[in-house]
């Protein structure tokens, strides 16, 4: 048997891009490593905050992240993914910045699942601002053309203050109130399937949202997928390259 090198440090199999925040994140989070059953490697990309990538997308940060792709795969992470969904947008570049995989948002999964289904009905997204989630994200995770239905946060107070306002005037230190966010979430999975029946998934845009998957599901009553769904099913098929288990 043999051992290969070329790292200083290993195990490490999936590196995670994040957003500059320091708002609370909860086990079942993208931020948590507690969230995965397997070692996870965290850069931040300096100056990626909420408002930069969500409210008013910024093209510049492009090359920030290319960069921070470029530095975890040099450390030896055999995949890459982010901390947040509206990194779609910069998908393509992203994984053609690299040799390892990338899968920048969870909007990834629903090809895959749509043809599950049987190309039927209608694939489900709760994100985190419906009014920003659009065309270029859809290209980015080729869905360009399939019936989707979009559901957003866009009024829901405590989930809005803690995760899309962080950093438009220094906060960071306030507490997340977990049960408000749970109902919010709740409901606005039930309101997107209520008012779009022919739902056969929902897929959460948010790495926020996965620690409230269960909760969701029992809510709206359909399968639902999310950033940690995907990786769990990406590092499944990696290779460490060690020759060792």
């Amino acid at each position: 048997m043999l051992a290969y090198g070329g790292f200083t440090n290993y195990g490490e199999d999936l590196g995670i891009l994040m957003l500059d925040t320091k708002f609370p994140r909860i086990p079942g989070d993208v931020g948590n490593a507690r969230t995965f059953p397997f070692t996870v490697r965290y850069l931040t990309v300096k100056g990626a905050i909420p408002s930069r990538i969500v409210w008013e997308p910024d093209p510049s940060l492009l090359e920030p992240f290319i960069d921070g792709a470029r530095e975890l795969e040099k450390q030896g992470v055999k995949a890459i993914t982010t901390s947040c969904g509206f990194l779609a947008m910069f998908q393509r570049e992203l994984a053609a910045a690299v040799e390892v995989p990338v899968f920048a948002s969870s909007l990834l999964q629903i090809p895959f699942l749509f043809g599950l289904c049987g190309r039927r009905g209608k694939a489900g997204i709760l994100t985190a601002r419906k009014a920003s989630l659009g065309a270029a994200h859809f290209e980015g995770c080729g869905i360009g053309d399939i019936p989707l239905a979009v559901g957003g946060m866009d009024g829901s107070p405590e989930f809005t203050r803690v995760f899309l306002h962080w950093g438009d005037k220094g906060g960071g230190d306030e507490p997340l109130d977990v049960d408000a966010v749970r109902d919010e979430l709740s409901a606005a999975a039930c309101a997107l399937v209520g008012e779009n029946p022919e739902i056969r998934f929902v897929v959460l845009e948010c790495t926020n949202m996965p620690p409230f998957r269960q909760e969701i599901q029992k809510a709206c009553r359909r399968p639902v997928y999310d950033i940690v769904t995907l990786a769990n099913y990406v590092h499944s098929g990696l290779f460490n390259g060690t020759g060792l288990s």
